[in-house]
């Protein structure tokens, strides 16, 4: 269940992030890491009390402003964080008094970042500090903060003072000038507008005390308005004070300041913003969360680097776009590259496709700068930057500044030669309508795309006439360690690629919509002798490709270049351009990141030329060993892990695959700093579900063929694919498609008395006092256990969790109410406690996951001592005997309790409560169970403590062993009080003599 980074001070658990110490040395790297957003903003993991030479920024998407002369960027906007804590006098702050107590956490299910502290003053008051802060998922607009206050050991004075710093900072440029300021009803308001890209913003705050009585003080120094408490502390009294944040900007209303102030003072209280916070996140995760068990480290580590993308999607706007560092820090100055559509764009278009649908109409809005690119340079059509911000102009700096004061500037040519962006864009633009059949899109935006971009490549290219080829000279690659090269392969296939879709498009827009292939060809200036020529690059291009063996130059002179073995740099800390020096790694067979295996990944799909199996063998045998896959870019890994794993390299694809997952958690390439590596986000989706889910897109829909590491168990996911919803519950050497189906198929295929439908197998429930129809014959193949009060006694634990819950909701609840939940699951459980008292589904949900998280922190200090008396005998005889072993438990915490109970090298299969939807006594789970080890229902022997769980095993047509009180499991074919002493070749007799209908006695 959880991991600790030593060297960061981390434990990982299923869905929270947990610091456990404060290291100043990682202070900008954990900002990063810490990160929170909603789509329209990020804001970094800062503390709300300061600290030196912290780095703190709130990122608006759009909100570009120049610094004159040398580029664009995304303005660092006023920071809504600052909330100072005075305890009689002395400052709250980290870097004074004593920390007696710290942990940090991100909860990814909800946004929510919370820390606490016990620390004590320079004047020797101790106090309990415990900040919360979320921006709002339900509302964008709406930033929440929190903070519990509760001295220890005095009796004084506290202060706290909640402010908007409108003097914000990208690194030493404030990007904003003083419009106004003032006050309202409600609280402070702020106006800003940058400097020059005029954008005007506007922030309101108020700020509430619970717990004891403050008369609210506001301050309106200049730029930085402030509201103000006072209060008299007493020892152990817990004080909270909320602080409500809204922020608009021109960009989406011409009145930011009266947009801001109106919601404000429309604002309901902290808990009520943070319920609708949680239904909008749950709403996302429904369809956007991958399930990993068997490694506890990837299950969350994934997990993050999902809720990075989410958070920096844009949800209500289609002029903007995904920054390379996300929302998340000053590295790339906010700008735009390749890395959206080919990295990150994919795990939007399989889980949330509206945004996929913004991310792409960004590239149309900005088409007209991708036009005056093309002029710049005397090409046609257009000609998309490199780096693009709010306009789409190029936007890559000329000159990168040299980190040696007296070394020479660096030219940075991508802006001139990286062209393969060209066709990077139309190819994310075309899986987009491939995946979504959405015409319309295509018709009014993805079209001019595809055909503008395509007319560029009509001028770009040269023809050879002594070869009689096309050629696309003087460019940049993928591999950005050569930077002047000839036929790139990568460039001139995706080029070619492209002109063939452009002429599919062209052909269905003219059949489909002709008013419209009209009205591009006057805009475009497209002729027919536009769309012969492409015809004929596409027949003559040069690609450098050896027919014979697949192998593949990178790009003309390739071969010719100087071998190298990275091998002899084993142990470095840097690239290898970092070593060698720019020029020398010009002449070296040496990559940056995979090129050739590139083009071949993106042609894997569709299974187009290059791509086949022999050709990927071929260059993986050659480009693998020459390619810096740990420090030349962070886009390399997820790419290798996929190929590795398509081509059964098991180990090698999780070890790179690790590289990508922790680039950021362990900040193993030391610039987490800089921002989050978006494209290596998108790259983790990819890798576990392209690479071990094994996806691949057929005519009929998302087909598996799943390649799951060493020690993943299962992994889990849904697609949306043509409109439709596609679940996927993988496991070692099985392939579901769609739980849905399989559970049909176990209802209709596996029952000895076949249901009708699912809920009628539900209502196939018997009484407790009758007897059971043993099955025909003893054929027993496995065993089923039940977790709680059969191998383990969690009970005790799930009764605390439940008494905490409903003491907090003021629920009566003891241990006699407690036995009516054995066996019900957490839903079924929960209605039992609340009866009838009105709860919103919300409120329910929320109460779930509660429950839940109290039960998992109790569970974390399991061990094997935890296993009952005989549990763990019997599981050994089991095994010995070729009997098969599976676990069939309605929590959804199975995988985690086998883990700390040193069982899982024992167990063979697991249903769990995320295996089915119908619970005990419906017969799902075990007959799910029986499916996963192979066994008809006849051959399977369930192990049960709960009379529900006995139901549905007879239910289910398999034999049924009842642990505990003849009352509570009496319908069970063999009673016992426990495992104690329980023999397999004992109970074997005693199920033999009731398959031989004799009397049996116990």
């Amino acid at each position: 269940m959880q991991t600790k980074a030593h060297s960061r001070h981390f434990i990982y658990t299923d869905w929270i992030l947990i610091e456990t110490q404060f290291d100043p040395e990682q202070l900008h790297s954990k900002e990063t890491v810490f990160t929170i957003g909603n789509g329209y903003l990020g804001t970094k993991g800062s503390f709300e009390e300061g600290y030196p030479h912290a780095l703190p920024a709130t990122l608006i998407n759009g909100v570009y402003d120049d610094v004159p002369v040398v580029y664009t960027e995304l303005a660092n906007c006023p920071d809504w964080l600052p909330l100072i804590v005075i305890v009689n006098g002395d400052r709250f702050r980290l870097d004074q008094g004593e920390i007696l107590r710290y942990e940090r956490r991100l909860d990814l299910r909800y946004g929510l970042l919370s820390r606490y502290m016990r620390w004590r003053s320079p004047s020797g008051n101790t106090i309990d500090i415990n900040f919360e802060r979320f921006a709002s998922y339900a509302d964008q607009h709406v930033l929440v903060q929190r903070c519990h206050l509760t001295p220890i050991d005095f009796d004084g004075s506290i202060e706290v003072q909640g402010s908007i710093n409108g003097y914000p900072e990208n690194q030493g440029f404030n990007h904003w000038e003083g419009l106004d300021q003032g006050k309202t009803d409600q609280g402070i308001w702020l106006q800003r507008r940058t400097r020059q890209s005029r954008i005007e913003l506007g922030m309101g705050a108020t700020m509430k005390i619970s717990g004891t009585e403050a008369s609210l003080q506001v301050s309106t120094a200049p730029g930085y308005p402030t509201l103000s408490m006072t209060y008299q502390a007493k020892s152990q009294q817990t004080v909270t004070v909320e602080k409500l944040v809204t922020i608009f900007t021109s960009r989406e209303t011409d009145t930011p300041v009266s947009a801001a102030t109106e919601k404000l003072a429309q604002l309901p209280d902290y808990a009520t913003l943070l319920k609708a916070n949680q239904q909008a996140w749950d709403e996302v995760w429904q369809q956007s969360d991958i399930l990993i068990e068997g490694d506890s480290t990837a299950t969350f580590a994934v997990r993050y680097n999902l809720f990075q993308l989410l958070i920096a999607g844009p949800r209500h706007d289609d002029r903007v776009s995904i920054p390379a560092k996300t929302l998340s820090g000053f590295g790339y100055r906010g700008h735009i590259f390749w890395d959206t559509e080919i990295f990150m764009l994919p795990f939007f278009l399989f889980t949330q496709p509206a945004i996929a649908r913004n991310l792409l109409s960004y590239r149309w809005h900005t088409l007209p700068g991708a036009r005056r690119k093309a002029i710049h340079y005397d090409y046609k059509g257009a000609m998309f930057a490199w780096e693009s911000a709010d306009t789409g102009d190029e936007v890559t700096p000329r000159w990168g500044l040299n980190s040696d004061f007296y070394g020479e500037d660096v030219r940075i040519w991508c802006r001139d030669r990286e062209i393969h962006i060209n066709a990077d864009i139309p190819y994310a633009a075309w899986n987009y309508w491939q995946t979504t059949g959405d015409d319309q899109w295509m018709q009014q935006r993805g079209a001019e795309i595809i055909l503008d971009a395509a007319i560029f490549w009509g001028s770009r290219v040269e023809f050879n006439s002594e070869r009689q080829r096309y050629e696309i000279r003087g460019v940049i690659g993928v591999d950005e360690y050569h930077e002047f090269v000839h036929n790139n392969a990568f460039t001139n296939r995706m080029a070619q690629w492209h002109l063939e879709k452009a002429i599919a498009v062209y052909d269905w827009l003219a059949h489909k919509f002709p008013e419209r292939v009209t009205e591009l060809e006057q805009k475009l200036k497209l002729t027919p002798k536009e769309r012969s020529h492409w015809q004929d690059i596409i027949a003559k291009i040069l690609f450098l490709h050896d027919p014979l063996t697949e192998l593949i130059e990178q790009f003309e002179g390739f071969f010719q270049l100087e071998d190298i073995n990275l091998a002899d740099y084993q142990g470095r800390d840097r690239s290898m351009q970092g070593i060698l020096g720019i020029e020398k790694t010009n002449k070296y067979q040496v990559i940056k990141q995979p090129d050739i295996l590139m083009l071949l990944y993106l042609m894997r799909e569709s299974a187009d030329f290059p791509y086949n199996e022999k050709a990927l063998q071929t260059n993986w045998d050659y480009y693998a060993p020459r390619t810096d896959i740990s420090y030349g870019s962070s886009l390399g890994p997820a790419v290798h892990a996929i190929l590795a794993s398509d081509l059964g390299k098991s180990t090698e694809a999780y070890e790179v695959f690790t590289q990508a997952l922790m680039v950021d958690l362990e900040d193993n390439r030391g610039n987490t700093s800089d921002g989050i590596h978006g494209a290596t986000a998108g790259g983790v989706w990819q890798a576990v579900i392209f690479g071990f889910g094994g996806i691949q897109l057929t005519e009929n829909g998302p087909v598996a063929n799943s390649h799951l590491p060493d020690g993943w168990t299962r992994l889990k996911f849904k697609l949306h694919w043509q409109g439709l919803w596609h679940d996927f519950d993988l496991r070692k050497g099985q392939v579901t498609q769609d739980i849905t189906r399989q559970l049909e198929y176990l209802e209709l295929s596996l029952s000895p008395n076949p249901p009708n439908s699912r809920s009628e197998a539900s209502e196939h429930h018997i009484s407790p006092s009758a007897s059971p129809v043993p099955p025909a014959s003893l054929n027993i193949q496995g065993f089923i256990f039940d977790l709680d009060g059969v191998l383990t006694d969690t009970a005790e634990l799930h009764y605390q969790a439940w008494q905490k819950l409903a003491d907090e909701e003021g629920i009566p609840f003891n241990q006699q109410a407690n036995e009516a939940l054995r066996g019900v699951s957490r839903r079924a459980s929960l209605m039992l406690i609340i009866g009838n008292r009105p709860y919103s589904e919300v409120q329910i949900e929320e109460m779930m996951e509660r429950k839940n998280r109290y039960y998992v922190e109790s569970i974390q200090n399991m061990t094997p001592k935890d296993l009952l008396p005989g549990a763990i005998a019997l599981l050994d005889e089991l095994r010995e005997a070729g009997i098969k072993i599976g676990i069939g438990s309605a929590s959804k915490n199975a995988q985690t309790v086998i883990e700390r109970l040193g069982i899982a090298d024992k167990i063979d299969a697991i249903a769990d409560g995320y295996s089915v939807q119908q619970p005990k006594p419906a017969p799902d789970l075990f007959l799910y169970a029986a499916n996963q080890l192979g066994l008809e229902p006849a051959q399977s022997v369930v192990v049960e403590d709960a009379a529900a769980g006995v139901e549905a095993a007879v239910v289910a047509g398999m034999w049924a062993v009842g642990l505990g009180p003849t009352e509570r499991v009496g319908s069970a074919h063999v009673v016992l009080p426990s495992l104690e002493g329980v023999k397999w070749t004992d109970l074997r007799a005693k199920l033999s003599n009731i398959a031989r209908k004799k009397p049996c006695s116990f």
